[in-house]
């Protein structure tokens, strides 16, 4: 019975501890990826498995004398405290990695709420209205949220919109889902785009998110395009803009505000948020974008090409090519054209053929505020270019909040209750208060 016990102890403390070893592991291949995305945002569920398995192993040494008096010498005692010795050890390793999140969590609060208010306002805070305030999730990390999920808000009831068409002059149906409060009214919209690599997606992905904004009192429009490789960009960024021109001549239909526009997307359909709301053919139409979200999304997609991640489990290569078909040598003008970093660095010859012009110009105007957050651990879309971004738009002079979570990977916000989407939540639903709520 004695030794049935801890071969369970080892099992738990194991299982614990292999677990949270991708808090600090990169997945090397795709199919590992959920581990190195997910295990940190359930690190305080390890908490307890590492625990427990510390308590249960180290409970029978003390028990068994094994640690503070002598160690019997039969055999069998000696395996069986070689195991509950093992046990232990893996537990307090898992126990260290699994801390290691909310560890960096108040450096991380305290870098955050600095950018806040430097780059908007040092009372962002009390510019938004106060009933909306009461809306807010209170502070950035709960664990009791983490074990139970964000409840307060996301369990009130919205209205939810499945599947407006739009029309497309190629004739592809394409359709958008809309998240409103449950009562009659007028609102400020969100737009979100989905990622999954220009590949894949749809408007029904982060529902849990949409939902949340829904009952903060905004229309949150989950907008979708054709994928690559079948349609190659500049398709994707034609049917954002579809999407954006739909909103602006039909949303009042839909209770939107169509003065009062965010756009958001994550990852790869950040990086067609960011071209929305940064390329001058786009900031020149309508409607006029106020605030732009990024969560992960590629901002220089020629520096991307070469300066590959590693490990990379996605094949940052053949993406690309999937998406702009070619090399950075063979169609490097869409390269250039498809990087919302060089909209924000100034010139940009291209033309998506929206507008018969140039792209040029983009230093005479200014940005809608924007918000990047990135993951320390990111193996997809590196921290460092959504740094690079935010220094850019720094430099001409507006404004750009950029958070990095040093423990997070790529799509961190799949976990919704998880440290670091309750953390980029926190910040999200202010920044997009302050611009779009404001009285």
């Amino acid at each position: 019975m004695s030794t049935l016990y801890l071969l369970i102890t080892l099992l738990l403390s194991s299982v614990g501890f292999f677990l949270s070893a991708w808090i600090v592991i990169p997945a090397p291949i795709f199919s590992l990826l959920v581990l190195s995305v997910g295990t940190p945002e359930v690190s305080p569920w390890l908490w307890g498995v590492n625990l427990l398995g510390g308590l249960f192993s180290l409970g029978w040494l003390l028990l068994k004398g094994s640690v503070f008096g002598s160690i019997t010498s039969s055999m069998n005692s000696s395996v069986n405290s070689s195991i509950a010795i093992l046990a232990l050890s893996l537990s307090i390793f898992g126990l260290a990695f699994s801390l290691l999140p909310i560890g960096q969590l108040p450096s991380t609060v305290q870098k955050a709420e600095a950018e806040m208010i430097r780059a908007i306002s040092p009372n962002y805070r009390a510019a938004v209205p106060p009933e909306l305030q009461r809306l807010f999730r209170p502070q950035p990390f709960s664990a009791l949220a983490a074990w139970r999920g964000i409840k307060s808000i996301n369990k009130k009831p919205i209205r939810y919109t499945a599947s407006i068409p739009i029309p497309n002059p190629a004739g592809v149906s394409l359709t958008l889902a809309l998240y409103r409060p449950p009562q009659e009214g007028i609102y400020p919209a969100i737009v979100i785009i989905h990622g999954g690599a220009w590949r894949e997606g749809s408007p029904q992905d982060n529902t849990e998110f949409s939902r949340y904004m829904a009952a903060q009192g905004y229309a949150v429009w989950a907008i979708t395009y054709r994928y690559a490789p079948a349609h190659r960009f500049p398709t994707q960024l034609q049917d954002v803009r579809t999407a954006l021109e739909f909103i602006h001549s039909r949303g009042g239909d839909y209770e939107t505000d169509v003065e009062r526009i965010a756009i958001m997307g994550r990852s790869a359909g950040a990086q067609l948020a960011m071209l929305a709301a940064y390329s001058p053919e786009f900031a020149t139409g309508s409607p006029a974008i106020k605030a732009v979200v990024n969560y992960y999304g590629p901002v220089d997609l020629e520096a991307g090409y070469y300066d590959l991640p590693n490990p990379d489990p996605i094949d940052s290569r053949a993406v690309l090519l999937d998406f702009l078909g070619g090399t950075p040598e063979e169609v490097g003008e869409l390269y250039r054209a498809a990087s919302p970093i060089n909209f924000v660095k100034g010139s940009n010859s291209y033309s998506s053929g929206n507008n018969s012009g140039n792209s040029s110009g983009a230093s005479d105007r200014s940005l809608p505020p924007s918000l990047l957050i990135y993951g320390g651990k990111d193996h997809i879309v590196m921290a460092k270019f959504g740094k690079a971004l935010a220094d850019q738009i720094k430099a001409r002079g507006d404004r750009a909040v950029f958070l990095k979570i040093p423990w997070a990977d790529h799509a961190f916000d799949a976990v919704f209750s998880g440290i670091s989407n309750q953390l980029a939540l926190y910040y999200t639903e202010r920044f997009l208060a302050f611009y779009l709520h404001r009285p």
